[in-house]
């Protein structure tokens, strides 16, 4: 008898555990869009933030169709040979994925000065 209840809530036990490891791994699925605010604040807060040689930049700094200028045209020509110090050193370029910019992009232009919800990502 004794040799079923340890079974029983060894199997039990193990039941929970997966169920568990399951919420854990929820809304990591690949086809899950990635957060853009915490991409921005990862990774680009950084280098722009109040009073950086850089310039401060926040989702609020540009209207909608400023970003979508800066996004389409300029973020190449501005990014393409810096360095990451805060990536392990990596170029801009190749730290950030194409997934990555399109979120950060997409927060950006979301939150813009013109936005229905413009944000500091302070």
């Amino acid at each position: 008898m004794r040799r079923i209840s340890i079974l029983s809530t060894m199997l039990i036990g193990g039941f929970v555990l997966l169920g568990l490891a399951g919420v854990a791994t929820a809304g990591k699925d690949e086809g899950q869009k990635l957060d853009g605010r915490k991409l921005f604040k990862e990774y680009c807060k950084p280098c722009h933030a109040e009073g950086s040689e850089n310039g401060e930049y926040t989702p609020m700094t540009y209207i909608q169709d400023q970003w979508e200028e800066f996004f389409e045209e300029n973020w190449k020509d501005t990014h393409g040979d810096l360095v990451d110090p805060h990536h392990g050193g990596k170029k801009v370029l190749d730290e950030i994925t194409p997934e990555m910019f399109e979120a950060i992009k997409d927060f950006a232009i979301d939150h813009a000065a013109d936005s229905e919800h413009p944000m500091t990502c302070g």
